[in-house]
């Protein structure tokens, strides 16, 4: 007997993506209810991406338009950036000009239009976090490169580590069984750039990404740091993944602005 299955729609986006194939792949989901935990993290592991977003509407009057989760392969995470772009991208349509999503844990997030950018460039509003000067030697000697110049943390599972030039960011050659069994952390590694003001990688082994391609997240914590450091609020960032992707980041008071680029890459159905 055939068994009929549920059919749910998604799209797999690249955000943060200046070419095709670059930037960092997210899945989209828009749910009319929401599924059970289990499934969302099967469905996440299904799409073997840094992160599958999950979008549920919510009710006139609500003062948000959607409700918003990521789940990684491993995890559900309490802020994704780059998968919160896809979201918007996915969900805007041609005539909205913003769309503003609730988090469970990071507060509400807006997406809005990158006026006189194009019709695929977004600006993305997210919380700006400073952090707090941090001995990590364990995490210092794991990453495989000279010591780092700075070392900063923050509750919650992140963790900086600033580096002399470009090229020794670069050239970070990270232990990652190692790495994950510290737990669910992201490191970020960060130094002055070449071609950008600001270059950086992001690891979350614990957390089933070994190296992120480009991590909006990350860029909460770069923002307020390398603002305060150069000594002004807007600056170019890039990270040097293997896909690597260009963000223009802008300090806002306690907000930071990611500016970046969106390209849908497949469209298909979920066969539950």
């Amino acid at each position: 007997m055939t068994q009929r299955s549920t059919r749910l729609p998604f799209v797999q986006i690249d955000a943060f993506a200046h070419a095709p194939f670059t930037g960092n792949p997210a899945a989209v989901m828009p749910l009319d209810q929401w599924l059970g935990d289990d499934v969302l993290q099967a469905i996440a592991q299904e799409n073997n991406l840094a992160e599958t977003a999950f979008n549920v509407p919510l009710p006139s009057g609500a003062g948000a338009d959607y409700e918003l989760r990521w789940f990684t392969p491993a995890v559900e995470v309490a802020l994704c950036g780059h998968a919160t772009l896809a979201s918007g991208h996915a969900l805007m349509g041609a005539e909205r000009q913003s769309i503003r999503f609730r988090t469970r844990q990071a507060g509400d997030l807006v997406v809005s239009r990158a006026v006189g950018m194009g019709a695929d460039a977004y600006r993305l509003d997210l919380p700006a976090w400073t952090m707090d000067p941090a001995d990590l030697p364990e995490i210092a000697t794991l990453l495989g490169g000279p010591a780092p110049t700075e070392m900063r943390a923050r509750d919650g599972g992140y963790r900086l580590l600033v580096y002399a030039d470009e090229a020794q960011v670069r050239a970070l050659r990270p232990d990652f069984p190692a790495l994950g069994k510290l737990g669910n952390l992201l490191i970020i590694a960060t130094a002055s750039g070449r071609e950008t003001d600001v270059v950086s990688r992001a690891f979350a082994p614990g957390a089933g990404i070994d190296e992120d391609p480009v991590t909006g997240s990350a860029h909460c914590l770069l923002t307020p740091y390398w603002s305060e450091r150069l000594g002004r609020d807007r600056f170019t960032a890039y990270q040097a993944s293997a896909r690597g992707g260009y963000i223009d980041c802008e300090r806002a008071g306690e907000r930071a602005i990611l500016t970046g680029r969106c390209r849908t890459v497949i469209e298909g159905q979920f066969l539950l």
